[in-house]
């Protein structure tokens, strides 16, 4: 049988893109911003801190780095509880040596599982972005709203407890979403997330109760995608930031102000062969003059005082 004609119409077709979450437009045509201190390129540096269960429901969907071999996968679960017990010691480490000023990206469900290191997170006072309740509780579609909603507030609600104060920001497990979260998200209270790659500064992200703020945490020089998923040597990684820093600073100094935001997880990058490079791209990022170094609220502040609007 042909085709119900209604088939091939869309009422969201156009420019640019077919849905009206966001006002689009060209990154170089928008008004020049300026980062504190003078400076062009901001600087945030996100570490995901992450529980994998080792017999994942994986519904709707599997998460990327969940288990992959037969019940028990101890092979790849006690690689990311290393993570929470070694490597993450030696990513603070890092951090601190190069007076980094990172934003931690927290399973809530770590807040029971590892009372030490939210604990440790709380002394330190970073900020703190909700990240579900583990990487077992996807954000995507085939999920019932009322069953996510309960699943964004369970998360916040523990964080809270957690850490003292509700987070700001979020990070869906995977950057995955369905077709409600953003919505969910901004009446749970987030004031930004920051799942859509499709930009290098903050945009606004209309929903049903208002406007939240989209900040874009890139996937191209992430650590895990990088190295576990597209198997680039560790060296070849850090070259990666260093290139991406050295082209967004020049941009940034013709066009006005980006970002460069550097995703890390303890169990990929606090092996003892690998931190050795994360050493060096903090070092790196540090000698060049024109890097403002903030948490992930802090560039949003600093963007929002500029916008119009």
């Amino acid at each position: 049988m042909p085709l119900d004609p209604a088939f091939l119409q869309y009422p969201m077709r156009r420019h640019g893109m077919d849905h009206d979450r966001y006002d689009w437009s060209m990154l170089v045509d928008r008004p020049a911003v300026r980062w504190p201190e003078g400076k062009t390129l901001a600087l945030w540096i996100n570490v995901s801190l992450q529980h994998f269960p080792m017999n994942p429901a994986g519904q709707p969907v599997k998460l990327p780095g969940s288990m992959t071999m037969p019940y028990p996968d101890l092979r790849h679960y006690t690689l990311r509880d290393y993570g929470n017990r070694v490597g993450v010691w030696r990513l603070l480490d890092a951090l601190d040596r190069y007076r980094c000023r990172p934003t931690f990206a927290v399973n809530a469900v770590l807040a029971d599982r590892y009372p030490y290191l939210t604990a440790a997170l709380r002394e330190r006072g970073h900020e703190i972005l909700g990240h579900s309740w583990s990487m077992d509780t996807p954000h995507a579609g085939g999920l019932a709203a009322d069953a996510e909603r309960e699943l964004v507030r369970r998360s916040l609600d523990r964080l809270e407890q957690a850490f003292g104060h509700g987070p700001r920001g979020w990070l869906s497990p995977g950057k995955l979403e369905s077709a409600q979260t953003p919505d969910l998200l901004q009446a749970a209270g987030i004031r930004y997330f920051c799942d859509w790659v499709n930009d290098e500064l903050p945009y606004r992200f209309h929903t049903a109760g208002g406007d939240l703020w989209a900040i874009p945490l890139s996937t191209e020089i992430e650590d895990r995608f990088v190295v576990m998923d597209n198997q680039h040597s560790e060296a070849s990684w850090a070259r990666q930031v260093m290139d991406a820093a050295d082209f967004l600073l020049a941009e940034s100094i013709r066009q006005g102000g980006r970002i460069l935001s550097l995703s890390l997880h303890p169990w990929v990058m606090g092996q003892p062969h690998r931190i050795k490079h994360v050493e060096a791209v903090l070092d790196y990022l540090g000698s060049l003059p024109g890097v403002w170094q903030a948490e992930a609220g802090e560039i949003l502040d600093a963007f929002v005082a500029q916008a119009s609007p």
